[in-house]
């Protein structure tokens, strides 16, 4: 690792958990950027928002659906 990413990686670490977090999404995001991909999931979640909306779906929290989703892989 080069000294300059070890600088930054050391001052990032510093950084209180949400400023790290706003980071990491910020990062990710930057690797992401096809257009069409990006616009594919702007309307996956404008239609799961409207099913949430119309009340064709629950809400389920999110300690469930990992709950879910965890039971249903091979063991």
């Amino acid at each position: 690792m080069s000294t300059n990413l070890e600088s930054l990686e050391a001052e990032v670490l510093r950084l209180a958990p949400e400023e790290r977090s706003h980071l990491l999404e910020r990062l990710i995001a930057s690797l992401h950027s096809d257009p069409e991909v990006e616009e594919a999931w702007e309307r996956e979640a404008d239609r799961r928002e409207a099913e949430l909306e119309s009340g064709s779906i629950a809400e389920i929290p999110g300690q469930e659906a990992i709950a879910r989703l965890r039971a249903r892989l091979p063991r």
